[in-house]
């Protein structure tokens, strides 16, 4: 929680973490909030390496297995046992991540997107939507946050 606080301010914290979990509870996700952030440079070449063997199914698999170890399970992104084990969970094989692990492969791909979203949505922290490039959302957001901009794209 010290995390948001610093990067919030503590008021916004008891503010927004009470309206994630209740957005949580009404799709399924139970948030814990306890899980180490850590460096998740790693875990964003696996989502990149996801998409790149089994396109969007495959990415949004890998995604789904990285929130759930860090907001319900309260596992540390930054550990590379936690990274195979929600790869392997997500539908990777094994053979594959062993190479991801190995390797340096998708981190100039993965840097390059970084520093795109940055400059281009001031993307500062995840989830991030751009919806039709044209409109971002940052952060969890109710269904009429979305409603509205689909709207606005009209």
């Amino acid at each position: 929680m010290t995390h948001y606080e610093t990067k919030f301010g503590a008021q916004k914290v008891r503010q927004i973490i009470p309206q994630m979990k209740q957005v949580g509870t009404e799709i399924g996700i139970n948030f814990s909030y306890g899980g180490s952030i850590g460096n998740t440079l790693q875990s964003h070449r696996f989502i990149w390496k996801a998409r790149e063997l089994g396109g969007s199914a495959l990415q949004d698999a890998m995604v789904e297995s990285l929130f759930k170890a860090y907001f319900e399970e309260e596992k540390s992104l930054g550990e590379v046992g936690v990274l195979r084990e929600c790869a392997v969970r997500a539908g990777v094989q094994t053979e594959e991540v062993e190479r991801l692990l190995d390797s340096e492969e998708g981190m100039e791909e993965v840097k390059r997107e970084e520093e795109e979203y940055r400059s281009r949505w001031n993307c500062r922290g995840v989830p991030l939507f751009v919806i039709d490039g044209k409109i971002s959302l940052s952060g969890a957001q109710p269904a009429e946050a979305f409603l509205e901009a689909f709207q606005d794209l009209e």
